[in-house]
Formats: structure tokens, sequence, C-alpha cells
């Protein structure tokens, strides 16, 4: 399907009220178990409403994870606007990341994108484009302002965004997504938060 052919949202009084249902439907049963039936039920809308604002379930599946993506960066972008040194800048994307990560929305989104993925092979890059596609784009701007201003030195700012989102991850991600613990400690996220700010600014910060 092109870009151009795609289906697109369409906005009305009840949008909202959907996207709450479809939350809370698709993290209880998955993607593929999630029905509009189900998802009407629980929004207390029909399914008409549903489909007219939503063509198809995929569609509703990616809205559902960008607007959360959305709220996230838009929550750590008013946290950092002004003059905000960079390693207060840094620390503040980096808790948001990890507070997506370790949140029960983020954690049963990556499960269902992963899980679903070989059944519906387009899910995953869409996901990805409208979750942490979108996370990814604000920290390539805002990284490119310090660079700008001289207190980082980055010569690929895509890698670099990259470079420091996985350093978020680091001992808390996987423990979670595997199961190996059901919760990480707050101690074990400000050791992630403080070690991704730490180890990211040893290799592009400028003057210490």
């Amino acid at each position: 399907m092109t870009a151009a052919a795609q289906p697109v949202a369409r906005r009305g009084r009840k949008y909202d009220q959907v996207l709450e249902g479809a939350r809370t439907v698709f993290l209880r049963d998955g993607f593929e178990r999630a029905s509009v039936d189900d998802i009407a039920r629980e929004a207390a809308v029909s399914k008409a409403t549903i489909y007219a604002y939503f063509p198809d379930k995929q569609l509703l599946f990616l809205e559902v994870a960008r607007c959360e993506c959305q709220r996230q960066a838009e929550e750590a972008e008013a946290a950092v606007g002004g003059e905000v040194p960079v390693r207060m800048a840094l620390t503040i994307a980096a808790e948001r990341i990890v507070q997506f990560l370790t949140s029960e929305f983020g954690q049963r989104m990556f499960r269902i994108v992963v899980g679903e993925g070989e059944r519906f092979p387009g899910l995953g890059r869409e996901f990805h484009d409208y979750g942490p596609g979108l996370i990814h784009a604000r920290l390539v701007h805002h990284l490119g302002c310090y660079v700008e201003n001289g207190t980082l030195r980055i010569d690929d700012l895509h890698l670099a965004a990259d470079q420091f989102a996985q350093l978020c991850k680091a001992g808390v991600h996987e423990k979670l997504i595997f199961g190996i613990e059901m919760s990480v400690k707050p101690s074990d996220v400000q050791r992630s938060v403080q070690g991704a700010v730490d180890m990211f600014l040893a290799r592009y910060g400028v003057g210490g």
C-alpha cells in the first residue's frame, strides 16, 4: 500500500473516548485478539463511530501508541524549555525514556508489536514511526540545538540519539521484558538514568 493510499484517522467528538477504550482493550487482549466489538463496548460507543474515525484496527492501534509517545515527548520538552543546561536536559529526557520503558503501557506495547510482527509485517515499522521514531526525531532536534551552542560535539545526530536511547535501557528493559523482574526499584531507574547521561557526556560533551 502506498503512502497516498493509506487510511487516515478522522477526528470527532468521541475521538478521545474511542482512543481510551482502545488503549484498555489492546493492553488487556493484545492486537490480534482485540475486537472492534470489545473496543466499542469499552469506549461506550457504536462500532459505526469507531469505523468513522478509524477505517481499520491497525490504524487505531498505531494512534494509541502515537498519542502516548507524543504526550511523553511534550511533557519532556515542557520540562527542558528555555536555557536548560545540557546535563539537566539529558537527565530529564533519560527519565522520560526509562519511565516509558518501565511502564505497563510501554512493556505491553513492545510485547504486542514483537508478538504480532510476523502476522502483520508492517506493524513493527509503523509502530516505530508513530512511537519511538517520534521520540528519536525530538532527540535529534534538541541534541542539534546543544551542538549549535557549543555544549555538545556530535557529527552524527541520528546515531547519537539512538545511542542515548539504548543507554537508557541498560539494567532495566531486558529484566522487565524477559520477566526476570516484575518491577524495577527507583534506585535502579536512577542508576540507569545517571549512567546513560554520564556515558553520553563522556563521549559527546565539550569541556567536561
